[in-house]
């Protein structure tokens, strides 16, 4: 149990705007002192107040609200898992979904045309009971006397509430609540909800990192916000033996020892009419290249999630993370081929991570937390498996081709336009940064997440627009005009909207392009076989310079095609092995245009048909093909049909 406190009521301040604005992310002033806020203002203030009420150290309350939101209040929205404000208490009852993202659409997740496709109904089994992370917010108003209306959209209550349950979690370790930042290690892991020590410890090693580093940024309601870096606290780590938490184990998982992590395996079993599930048995990178990382989100909630992935009769991928603390589950080792694309080229080349979150709920936050947690995760497998830290090779489920035809306007939109790809590869090192160069023949998206605000709609209701929210994607006109008809995908086949999951005319952050023309304020890139258009002023850039190859076709040819896969020639196929179908997709390259090279990748096709991995072969061509950034998605052209120049 919590310990109880009988604290002062404090008068509420008003709910957080829903306009975000650019992060500011950084060390706080040197000359800030550790006891002393380097920002002043409400929210500033209300962290000191809650600290001097509660008796906890503001930094140990700034460095907790940090890693949970960036102490952001998203207008009271809650988060993916029912967390909100910027302690991101929750209750969960308000993040319940219905269905898996693999469950909805039309997209096959194996992606495998030389088998047929597997379409599971899956639903989500009913909770007797929450855990007691998803139910934090009802304790905190216990502990304050303030109603869950006021510790859901008033920033200053929640972070009381916060600053009620640290303490409480401090005196029921039996630790004086102490003004040395050091002695709060037990009560930050406890805060985390984990469960098991290693989760709750990697949770608390990051707050404290945290604290360490400092941080500074603007909130999304336009209020500074800093703690003061403390370079040299060493927490008392002991305490996480008298948390009275489980012990985790890592055993088995492919993870960095940074991170929290479990093995929660996904089956290798036969079913039904000599069919077989949720993936296939690999050699990986003996037999065949990683190559890719793809990015999901789930559009479910955790614990739901993880009964599907154990479904032999479902499909699978190999880690999901968690929102409330950053843990990760792993379930299909890196060796094996998961079931998760849409593509069954880029499944047998990549490894698939499961967010947990929702594509069409801007509001329903991922936390800085599980951002982290992904990113060295990610760091981790790049170096592993030699993967680069682009976004030719991290990979939204999103930005995946639909390997034939018939099967474009079915694919997925996840993690879509929320994903704030920019502090992601930031997290990874790897940050989104100009190049040094004069040429301006190549951009790389990158506009300001908070003010960059596209309308989108149908979030909640087909055809009305979703709440404001920052976002990753730009969108791409049709001439220098933002009245002109939007870019139109003819692989899609549909008339180009602003809808949440309509990619017909979006890029996104990290990409790059070939630029085609420029007009004023205006840029133009080849996309789609098209000239596409997006605003560009130089005060706020929403591309920067870039450098590197790119196709076009070869001399003599009015155009190229187009491959969703990278097959080989039918004449690399062994006995036993049928021949896959080297289709070209709607699209073509037209003479004169140029593409971004991500990779040049070899034809190849991993034969796995049957239950039992006798027959399974990876079959390798003389083919060669290039990635290219082409549409929204990726795409891949034959080396033989196009010349690769200088961008410049």
């Amino acid at each position: 149990m919590r310990g109880s406190l009988t604290p002062t009521r404090r008068t509420a301040g008003t709910a957080a705007a829903a306009a975000l604005l650019l992060p500011l992310l950084g060390a706080a002033p040197s000359g800030a002192s550790p006891s002393e806020p380097a920002a002043s203002g409400t929210l500033q203030q209300a962290f000191a107040d809650a600290a001097a009420e509660y008796h906890v150290p503001q930094s140990v309350l700034l460095g907790v609200s940090y890693l949970q939101s960036r102490w952001d209040a998203h207008a009271g929205a809650p988060s993916v898992t029912g967390g909100y404000g910027p302690m991101h208490l929750t209750d969960a009852r308000t993040a319940l979904a219905t269905a898996e993202h693999h469950a909805t659409g039309t997209e096959d997740a194996r992606g495998d045309s030389a088998r047929p496709a597997l379409r599971p109904e899956a639903t989500l089994p009913e909770a007797d009971e929450l855990p007691a992370r998803l139910k934090t917010l009802p304790e905190a108003a216990g502990l304050t006397g303030r109603s869950a209306a006021d510790l859901r959209t008033d920033p200053e209550a929640n972070i009381e509430g916060g600053a009620a349950l640290l303490a409480a979690d401090q005196r029921a370790l039996g630790e004086p609540l102490s003004a040395d930042p050091a002695d709060w290690y037990g009560a930050v892991a406890r805060f985390s909800g984990a469960d098991d020590t290693a989760t709750a410890a990697a949770y608390a090693d990051d707050v404290y990192d945290v604290i360490r580093s400092g941080a500074r940024r603007t909130t999304d309601s336009g209020e500074p916000v800093a703690l003061a870096a403390r370079p040299g606290l060493e927490p008392d780590t002991r305490q996480l033996r008298r948390t009275g938490l489980r012990a985790g184990s890592a055993e088995g998982t492919e993870c960095p020892v940074s991170v929290s992590c479990e093995w929660i395996p996904a089956p290798y079993e036969q079913f039904g009419d000599n069919d077989y599930g949720n993936h296939d048995l690999g050699d990986r990178p003996d037999s065949q290249r990683i190559r890719y990382i793809v990015v999901h989100d789930t559009e479910g909630a955790w614990e739901g999630v993880l009964n599907l992935v154990q479904d032999p009769t479902y499909v699978s991928w190999n880690y999901t993370l968690r929102s409330t603390d950053g843990h990760i589950a792993q379930h299909v080792k890196a060796k094996d081929v998961a079931w998760h694309a849409g593509n069954w080229y880029v499944n047998a080349a990549s490894i698939g991570l499961e967010h947990e979150g929702f594509l069409a709920a801007p509001d329903a936050w991922y936390t800085e937390a599980m951002y982290r947690a992904s990113a060295r995760l990610v760091k981790y497998l790049s170096v592993q498996y030699g993967i680069p830290l682009d976004r030719q090779h991290i990979l939204g489920h999103d930005t995946v081709p639909g390997p034939t035809t018939s099967t474009v306007p079915g694919m997925h939109t996840d993690p879509g336009p929320y994903w704030d790809w920019a502090h992601y590869f930031q997290l990874l090192g790897h940050p989104l940064r100009p190049m040094p160069t004069k040429s301006r023949s190549v951009v790389t998206i990158r506009p300001d997440y908070a003010a960059n605000q596209p309308v989108y709609t149908g979030c909640t209701t087909a055809g009305q627009p979703c709440a404001a929210h920052g976002s990753s994607e730009v969108r791409l006109y049709s001439d220098h005009d933002e009245n002109a008809p939007l870019i139109k995908d003819i692989g899609l086949g549909t008339t180009p909207t602003t809808g949440v999951n309509d990619l017909s005319s979006r890029v996104s952050t990290g990409q790059q392009y070939a630029v085609a023309d420029r007009w004023g304020d205006w840029t133009a890139i080849w996309y789609l076989g098209q000239k596409a258009w997006f605003r560009n002023p130089a005060e706020q850039p929403t591309a920067v310079p870039a450098a590197g190859l790119v196709i076009t076709p070869k001399e003599g040819r009015d155009s190229i095609p187009v491959y969703g896969r990278a097959y080989p020639e039918a004449s690399a196929y062994p006995e036993g092995v049928p021949a896959q179908a080297v289709s070209p997709l709607r699209y073509t390259v037209p003479k004169g245009q140029r593409y971004v090279v991500g990779d040049r990748v070899p034809g190849e096709y991993y034969y796995a048909v049957t239950f039992t991995t006798d027959s399974h072969r990876v079959v390798v061509g003389k083919d060669l093909y290039y990635e290219i950034q082409y549409g929204h998605r990726v795409a891949f052209v034959r080396a033989a049909d196009v010349d690769v120049v200088p961008a410049a």
